[in-house]
């Protein structure tokens, strides 16, 4: 059963939800924190210990004043590394959450024993001209929708439904995310670059019907990254761990046990 805590690192409050048992997976979310009763945190949670901090200024942690860059958030979580007590972990990143990931593995492996990106951002691949990543800010809603999911009639959240709690919640980690990688838009020039210092076994994943960041754009991340294996899943968007929680929950158990 998921449940939260609270972790402090150097004076920044982190909401931290706690799931599964087996080996150690740092989780860290993309547009929005992990819902504590996705079904794939169940299914994962069977071979994998899951400790998903929500970003400062998402969910229940709080943004310091003067934090407000991706590097902000890649060092924080160089320093959550050190303050877990596990000798080495497992680091599984969507979306936005796949391109910190992938910042904090480029920068410091000592303590990463696997690392995961699932439709993970980061990276400019193309040309100037040509949009890489779907502007999810300036785009129509329903467009959002569409691109986002294989299913959108299905899996697109229901702002209706929701309380007032969680509309909060969502905005803001809408207002959060645009602070933090609007400019340029979802990439770091440099990364690129550096990720060929990733040495660790790394596994990139992908939703065979993301419109948001294309399929060919995760085959040349993980073509980037030295011995990086690429797998599609099947029926997926964006979000292939909602979609597909099972095919996604099995591919990664499958590599954290290899």
């Amino acid at each position: 059963m998921a449940q939260y805590e609270r972790l402090s690192i150097r004076g920044v409050e982190l909401e931290l939800l706690r799931s599964g048992i087996g080996r150690p997976v740092l989780a860290l979310h993309g547009m929005q924190p992990i819902n504590p009763e996705a079904r794939f945190l169940d299914m994962l949670g069977r071979s994998a210990a899951v400790i998903a901090p929500s970003h400062p200024g998402f969910g229940g942690s709080p943004r310091p004043p003067d934090f407000d860059t991706v590097y902000d958030l890649v060092h924080l979580y160089l320093e959550v590394l050190e303050a877990l007590p596990h000798e080495r972990i497992t680091l599984l990143g969507f979306s936005f959450g796949g391109w910190l990931a992938a910042e904090v593995a480029a920068a410091c492996c000592h303590r990463i024993e696997r690392l995961i990106l699932v439709d993970a951002f980061g990276l400019k691949v193309s040309d100037r001209e040509t949009p890489d990543i779907l502007d999810v800010f300036n785009t129509h809603p329903d467009e959002v929708a569409r691109r986002s999911w294989h299913d959108p009639e299905r899996f697109k959240p229901d702002f209706n439904a929701w309380d007032d709690d969680a509309l909060i919640r969502y905005a803001r980690g809408r207002e959060s995310l645009s602070l933090y990688g609007f400019q340029p838009y979802m990439y770091n020039p440099q990364l690129r670059r550096w990720l060929a210092r990733i040495t660790v076994p790394t596994l990139v994943l992908w939703g065979a019907s993301d419109r948001v960041v294309k399929p060919e754009y995760g085959e040349a991340y993980a073509g980037l990254i030295p011995g990086a294996r690429f797998a599609l899943i099947a029926n997926a968007g964006h979000h292939p761990e909602i979609e597909q929680p099972g095919q996604f929950a099995e591919l990664v158990s499958g590599f954290l046990a290899q």
